[in-house]
């Protein structure tokens, strides 16, 4: 039977991280539209994308670097 523990402060983890992202991105982006006017939509897209992009490819790099270490130290990181 899984352990119950790591279940609930992933979920509960991954929950409070996304509700501060929706609501770090949702300011950022009306502190943009309120200041600068003349600011294109596009430009707020490309930077978000850019922004995105860069998180994906470092989760990426992060998750490969974990697995590669755990390989080294002789981890069994198999799924079940």
């Amino acid at each position: 039977m899984m352990d119950w523990v790591p279940v609930v402060f992933i979920t509960f983890k991954v929950l409070v991280f996304g509700t501060g992202m929706f609501f770090a991105v949702k300011w950022h982006y009306e502190q943009g539209k309120k200041g600068k006017e003349k600011e294109k939509k596009g430009a707020v897209l490309r930077a978000g994308g850019k922004v995105a992009a860069v998180f994906a490819l470092s989760l990426l790099g992060l998750s490969l670097l974990t697995f590669g270490l755990g390989k080294v130290f002789g981890l069994d990181l198999t799924f079940p």
